[in-house]
């Protein structure tokens, strides 16, 4: 049988408590009563609570200072104070206390319920990060992977077990659901963490760029190689290389990577050198690489001899349980580097953010907190920060962006400019919205001459 949550409900007013503990016992917690602040402190002392929910005004001993007391003896347990409207500077004074939460009198038992619930989790997640912690060892780098689901602790858990291998490492997953940060991880806790972690979009570069940029090449190799350039592999020996959407290689390319992977060698284009290297190869995709060997556009052996170890990356509507977490980490990022004193999010947004279905994954969500921050009125953000939360995910492009009124090209402009909004600007997602390769979108982008 499940263990019921105890909370500990202090308020000097008889009718209100009462009411209080019959609520939360309806919710399914186990409740304790205290009639001022001295009988909480002493109950804190003799019994262990998940929560306590405390009004601030008492005529024995006031919140406050029962606060102060519960917190110096169990920092870690959650205090949620209840105040009136005419008190709340004093409810702002018990946050700075070490207050979990304020709410205003009279309560709105919905705040209540998603306040006490945030709470407790985040107690939880402390616990579970202690665990982790062990479990990882206290040597391991999480590089910012921040999640507490458990498809996440058990990602981290493999990413502990590979990284000190040599494995050649297979990642894939929908854009924007952290690829590069998982590859990061992998080398910053490998015994190669030390020598360079060299990162590079294979969608980005032109096929005939990307030989150079991955091997080098030779003075006067062709028009405008001024000079000899070290490619990509070199500047990673005894290093690790990332190669970002190796999907989008062509043919050739893919035949010359395979050679590398097998040889362990290459020569720069234009010279005759052969060139030794040390380097592990982390690959990502945000496609079905086997889907693409069907379709005959991805070779059967590179794959195989790239997915050695694969990570399946789950999009972030497969692990909820992390959108607070990764919310409030943007948060304090972008704070800071706003300048800004933003303190958290309202539950309204909060709710707004666990049901919203994120198609452009960690990375939408990171763009939605950042533009949120700036346009930010108050100390927590509201729905009305969040604009792009308004969008439905579902039906990204309205009617009026094919009005038959318009020219073919207009309605192409307006179709990318549409996606481009609603993913925040993220050229992957909106790529895959639209149906065309990112390199495509690029070149419509530049056709239209629109910002990129």
């Amino acid at each position: 049988m499940e263990k019921k949550n105890t909370i500990l409900v202090v308020d000097d007013d008889p009718g209100h408590r009462t009411m209080l503990a019959t609520l939360l016992s309806g919710w399914g917690y186990a409740v304790t009563e205290a009639d001022d602040g001295a009988s909480a402190i002493d109950k804190v002392q003799h019994q262990a609570f998940d929560l306590v929910l405390m009004d601030i005004r008492m005529i024995k001993i006031s919140g406050l200072h029962a606060l102060t007391e519960i917190k110096a003896f169990n920092p870690s347990i959650p205090v949620i104070i209840m105040t009136a409207f005419s008190s709340v500077e004093t409810a702002v004074e018990a946050l700075k206390s070490g207050a979990y939460d304020y709410l205003t009198k009279p309560l709105d038992f919905d705040e209540l319920r998603l306040t006490m619930e945030r709470a407790m989790d985040h107690l939880h997640l402390k616990e579970e990060n202690r665990l982790l912690r062990e479990t990882l060892g206290n040597q391991f780098d999480r590089r910012n992977l921040i999640g507490r689901s458990q498809a996440m602790v058990r990602l981290l858990e493999t990413v502990a077990q590979v990284s000190p291998t040599e494995a050649t490492v297979l990642i894939t997953g929908e854009s924007g659901t952290g690829k590069e940060m998982i590859a990061g991880a992998i080398h910053f806790n490998s015994p190669r963490k030390e020598a360079p972690f060299v990162k590079i979009n294979c969608a980005a570069i032109t096929e005939t760029l990307l030989e150079s940029e991955l091997f080098g090449h030779e003075k006067g190799a062709f028009t405008g190689a001024y000079k000899r350039k070290e490619g990509r592999f070199l500047q990673a020996h005894r290093g690790t290389l990332f190669l970002d959407e190796v999907s989008e290689m062509s043919s050739a390319m893919q035949v010359k990577l395979l050679r590398v992977l097998q040889e362990r060698e290459f020569i720069r284009v234009g010279g005759e050198e052969v060139i030794h290297v040390d380097v592990r190869v982390i690959a990502a995709t945000n496609k079905d690489l086997l889907r693409e060997i069907e379709l005959g556009r991805f070779r059967e052996d590179l794959y195989y001899r790239l997915n050695v170890v694969t990570f399946v990356l789950p999009p972030l509507r497969q692990r909820r349980e992390d959108i607070p977490l990764l919310a409030q980490h943007f948060l304090r990022v972008f704070s800071e580097k706003n300048h800004k004193k933003i303190k958290g999010f309202t539950p309204q947004a909060m709710d707004r953010l666990l049901k919203y279905e994120w198609p452009g994954n960690v990375r939408e969500l990171m763009n939605a907190v950042e533009r949120g921050v700036v346009l930010a009125r108050t100390d927590y953000l509201d729905t009305a920060d969040l604009p792009l939360l308004a969008q439905d995910p579902a039906k990204p492009f309205s009617k009026e962006t094919v009005s038959g009124d318009l020219p073919l090209d207009e309605v192409e402009k307006a179709t990318i400019l549409n996606a481009m909004e609603i993913t925040g600007g993220n050229k992957s997602e909106a790529a895959r919205r639209l149906g065309i390769t990112r390199k495509t979108l690029h070149a419509k982008l530049k056709k239209y001459e629109v910002s990129s």
